[in-house]
């Protein structure tokens, strides 16, 4: 072997060793993500509502907008956010549907829209669930609302904790059920935002599209409020409102292809009108829009390096389905970017966000994003393990050099 070997190969290993302990002691860079605002889009079209939006519920984009920040009373539709709780304590096996729940004297009380709850009786979480989401049934409201946190009042500081988390900035809640009080209000914004939400939880379509149905075996009988149900096709979900304050309102979501579109209407007239509006902006998304399906949930995009892992590669993978909404015609247009670091430090969780995929119109604006998260946790090794690697990784790169 020529001493120009021996050199080259010390050289080698010396920049290898360098590297790594670089590695070691410093700290890896975290990647600051930007939020970026998509362009919205609002064709003309008349509508009496005082507020109205109309957004694709993958990407959150919106679609057609009128006086969407505007805070007004939202009556019943409030109760999306108590499904909300509700879902979300059940996804975290804090409550089943199969409770029972005790009715206390105020949920007995609560008057409007009712079951007729009696005080001490019991009823199942899932019956007081279907009839909050069937009838606006502002009796069961309260009954699940104090299942869940002990009190309507504890419940009501749940339900503006997770507005705050969402991004709900213009709502402020001050009861489970929607009534009347002058510091209860919200937006089509942040409707549309609380109902994307509900939607992460497909069971209470089973609820929202039922016509007619029964509750106490068959002795009470729950007719849905929400007549698009059945003059709109697609249509399962969400809620209706009306208060005389509030006037008659709607939150609205319907599915064709790979589209779906979460409708909102505030402060409409008459009922008759509210259905309408609702169904024309519906209308309005499905005609003159599309949908391209750029990931799917859980798709494995990509493996990143893992730095004094346990394990060298962690797989990486779409937190949600990325959906770009482009106007028909334009489908060509789109496209995506991945955004990764290429190495990451350990531990690291499992579903911990590593990056993001974008999708972009054909003028690279951004018109769609979801986050990109690892598939497993890896722990951080310990010394042996880490000086192991770095024998392991120079022994492969003399090795290379060798074959060379």
């Amino acid at each position: 072997m020529g001493k120009r070997s021996v050199v080259a190969r010390i050289f080698l290993a010396s920049i290898i060793v360098i590297t790594i302990s670089i590695a070691l002691c410093a700290p890896v860079n975290k990647h600051a993500w930007a939020q970026t605002k998509y362009p919205t889009l609002v064709p003309s079209i008349p509508i009496t509502a005082e507020s109205a939006l109309l957004m694709e519920s993958s990407s959150g984009r919106i679609l057609y907008e009128k006086n969407s920040d505007k805070r007004l009373a939202p009556a019943s539709v409030t109760k999306i956010m108590t499904m909300l709780l509700v879902m979300e304590k059940i996804a975290q096996g804090r409550v089943s549907l199969s409770d029972m729940v005790v009715t206390s004297e105020r949920a007995m009380k609560m008057g409007g829209s009712q079951i007729w709850l009696e005080v001490g009786e019991e009823m199942s979480l899932e019956d007081l669930m279907k009839a909050i989401a069937v009838v606006s049934a502002n009796d069961a409201s309260v009954a699940v609302a104090e299942h869940i946190a002990g009190s309507e009042e504890a419940f009501v500081d749940m339900m503006n904790k997770r507005g705050e988390e969402l991004g709900m900035t213009g709502t402020n809640f001050a009861n489970a059920s929607g009534l009347p009080h002058p510091d209860h209000y919200t937006t089509a914004r942040d409707i549309a935002i609380m109902s994307r939400e509900l939607l992460r939880h497909p069971k209470v379509h089973e609820w929202f599209t039922i016509w007619i149905d029964y509750v106490r075996d068959g002795k009470n009988i729950l007719v849905n409020t929400n007549r698009l149900l059945k003059s709109y096709e697609g249509v399962d979900g969400f809620k209706t409102g009306f208060t005389e304050e509030a006037g008659y309102c709607l939150s609205a979501t319907a599915e064709k292809g790979n589209l779906r579109l979460i409708s909102v209407v505030l402060k409409v007239a008459d009922s008759n009108t509210r259905f309408n509006e609702a169904a024309a902006l519906l209308n309005l998304g499905f005609s003159q829009f599309t949908a391209v399906e750029l990931a799917k949930e859980d798709q494995v995009i990509a493996e990143v390096e893992v730095v004094r892992g346990v394990i060298d590669k962690v797989s990486i993978v779409c937190e949600d389905r990325l959906v770009a909404v482009v106007p028909r015609g334009e489908e060509d247009g789109v496209s995506r970017r991945i955004v990764l670091p290429k190495k990451i430090d350990a531990p690291v969780l499992k579903g911990q966000r590593i990056g993001e995929i974008l999708a972009l119109a054909e003028d690279d604006s951004i018109i769609g994003r979801i986050n990109l998260i690892a598939a497993e946790e890896v722990r951080r090794g310990n010394m042996l393990r880490i000086v192991f690697r770095i024998t392991r990784n120079l022994l492969r790169a003399l090795f290379q050099v060798n074959r060379e």
